[in-house]
């Protein structure tokens, strides 16, 4: 074998090692109990309900409100994970939930109230 077949056999060898060793993203996706959007949608929710709270746009007892509507849909979604598989139907209700819960920080965030209104009582 000369130098150059040489070369590329071990160039191929190597990428294939390196290809075995990598997770299958195809596998992660079939994962039945996995839900991204929904994670992903509660951690920027979750970020939004801080944000409230460092402005002064929420006051401790709206962050209170908003933090119980968000730690309920993290139970219902473990709730719904624990048969081992998340169906359509459950994660509709999930993303309606969710949607609520958005609804609920907005409200809480452009209502009259805030943490220095409340703090003034």
């Amino acid at each position: 074998m000369n130098m150059k077949k040489f070369a590329t056999a071990l160039a191929l060898t190597l990428a294939g090692l390196a290809m075995a060793q990598a997770p299958d993203p195809a596998a992660a996706a079939k994962d039945p109990t996995a839900t991204p959007r929904l994670d992903k949608r509660e951690a920027r929710q979750q970020k939004r309900i801080d944000q409230g709270v460092a402005s002064g746009q929420l006051n401790a007892a709206e962050t209170n409100r908003l933090d119980k509507r968000e730690a309920k849909l993290k139970a219902d979604e473990a709730a719904a994970k624990a048969d081992g598989k998340v169906t359509p139907k459950e994660r509709r209700r999930l993303q309606k939930e969710a949607d609520r819960a958005s609804a609920a920080i907005h409200r809480q965030k452009h209502n009259p109230q805030t943490a220095a209104s409340a703090a003034g009582r």
